[in-house]
């Protein structure tokens, strides 16, 4: 009887036990689920920050190198808006995703609803996540980012210079509509006080840090400044040693201060990974309104070191080690496989070309960069250039170089500059200043067949190749009579804007260069 009754009780024991252990098991899971925040500037300089020897004050910024992890050599795949966003968001290079450049309002393209996003991947293991900032990435109402995987936005749809009314111009309404700060897919206001826009994103970000502490949380705070017109808020503007530019970041600091004490407040530090870089390098031909890359060749809009090499500091208590350095190259296409590691999610369907850097944020030994070449593109779909250990390799192609910066928000010039087929030794000559193409021509020809493979990948406009890996953008289209309405705008500002000038450069001036540039 005894053993009948052992027999009959024994299942239901270990039923019990089972139920007891699943939810202690379930728990424990989810709180390994860590928190995500990724801070992001906009045109910040390889040199804007105090520990990459920058001259702006940035305590906070400083206090995150020092008790985490800065890399020295993190890069961006293509050094514009758009572009650089859709690269960090899909793990993908943007000619993967279809998209390049800076997309214009009334896009009638957007990233496409087929490609997973980073808040797509965490929401599957029911992280909340929100986008405040700049989005940038098609302001169809359809490419909302509450249609890709954020399930609160608060922000600008693009560039802050992408406005109705630009300062001292004529061109009103008609070639840009008023900027619009969005919620969700509400229109808040329209031509907001940028003034206030990195107080009120700050503001934003706390709230939600505050309503999601419970659950695991992904916040992708994308900073609308330091991209021109430079704004600071009343109790930053004037009180930086090197204007207004180190206003506005001095104020992107305090910011990252205010989410870090948040997340300390609320008992989140050691449930919480944190991460600052930038969408791509500094807009040089604005000069004193332009951030800084030391000793770095190029600029926003172009692949050198400059245009493509940005800070990158990630900070999470007691599992980063304190005041690590790392040398090895990564990008910003390898945030979404590493976050897909930590939450424990499989990775997309779909082919990516990030890879996961964790071990390198940890901090462990003789752990190198998983990658065995980054490419960079620019313009159209051009393969311009990539970095194989530590050498980079240019390939031919046209860029803009600045002649003469402008002051105090004014615009300087710039010149087409061609390169040819260059090799610089970036341990030896980070400023890309010597060409060792002659020297090395096993490096060269081994470089050469990598990009082959590239380009029959990804294409190449540079050589009209299409490549078996692109993916085409998301198309997204208004009624025609709208367009048309847009269309004849456009036109009207155009020529008003030839023939009245604008507070760049009279008409004269730009119909010589016009002439000019038929004979480049």
């Amino acid at each position: 009887m005894k053993t009948m009754n052992i027999q009959r009780v024994f299942p239901y024991a270990i039923a019990t036990i089972a139920l007891l252990w699943l939810p202690t098991t379930l728990l424990a899971k989810d709180a390994e689920k860590p928190n995500i925040v990724i801070i992001f500037a906009d045109d910040l300089g390889y040199a804007d920050i105090g520990s990459y020897g920058g001259r702006n004050a940035t305590p906070n910024l400083d206090r995150m190198a020092s008790e985490g992890i800065r890399f020295t050599d993190f890069y961006v795949p293509s050094p514009v808006c758009s572009a650089s966003r859709a690269a960090l968001l899909t793990g993908s290079y943007n000619s993967r995703v279809g998209i390049q450049g800076a997309l214009r309002p009334r896009s009638t393209i957007g990233l496409s609803l087929n490609e997973t996003t980073i808040a797509e991947v965490l929401k599957k293991k029911e992280y909340a996540t929100a986008l405040i900032g700049k989005w940038h990435l098609g302001d169809h109402p359809e490419s909302s980012p509450n249609n890709h995987g954020f399930d609160y936005y608060f922000g600008l749809p693009y560039s802050n210079d992408m406005r109705c009314k630009r300062d001292n111009s004529f061109l009103d309404c008609r070639r840009h509509p008023p900027l619009p700060l969005m919620q969700d897919s509400e229109i808040l206001e329209k031509e907001p006080d940028q003034s206030l826009l990195t107080k009120r994103y700050t503001e934003a970000a706390m709230a939600f840090i505050e309503r999601s502490r419970n659950s695991p949380f992904f916040l992708y705070l994308a900073h609308t400044f330091p991209h021109i017109p430079l704004y600071a808020s009343e109790s930053f503007a004037g009180k930086s040693s090197n204007g207004l530019y180190g206003d506005v970041v001095a104020e992107i600091d305090w910011s990252v201060g205010k989410i870090l004490e948040t997340i300390e407040k609320l008992g989140l530090d050691e449930k919480t990974l944190i991460l600052f870089t930038s969408d791509n390098g500094p807009w040089r031909i604005y000069g004193n309104h332009a951030g800084e890359c030391g000793s770095l060749r190029g600029a926003k809009g172009t692949v050198w070191e400059c245009g493509v090499r940005v800070p990158f500091i990630a900070r999470w208590k007691n599992r980063i080690p304190r005041g690590l350095v790392s040398r090895e190259v990564a990008a910003t296409i390898d945030i979404l496989p590493t976050l897909t590691e930590l939450a424990g999610e499989n990775m997309p369907i779909t082919e990516i070309d990030g890879k996961n850097i964790l071990r390198l944020l940890y901090g462990e030994q003789g752990v190198k960069s998983p990658h065995e070449a980054l490419y960079f593109y620019h313009g159209e779909n051009e393969l311009q250039a990539m970095r194989w250990n530590k050498w980079k390799l240019h390939f031919p192609y046209r860029y803009r170089r600045v002649i003469k910066t402008g002051m105090d928000g004014e615009k300087g010039m710039h010149e087409y500059s061609h390169t040819a087929l260059e090799l610089y030794d970036l341990e030896e000559d980070i400023q890309e200043s010597k060409n060792v193409i002659n020297l090395y021509p096993d490096v060269v020809k081994r470089m050469e067949e990598m990009a082959r493979v590239k380009r029959e990948e990804l294409g190449d406009s540079l050589h009209n190749i299409v490549g078996t890996g692109q993916r085409p953008p998301g198309y997204f289209h208004y009624p025609w009579y709208t367009q048309l309405y847009w269309k004849a705008q456009k036109f009207s500002a155009r020529i008003q804007y030839f023939f009245f000038g604008s507070h760049d450069y009279p008409w004269y001036k730009r119909l010589y260069w016009k002439v000019m540039s038929l004979f480049e």
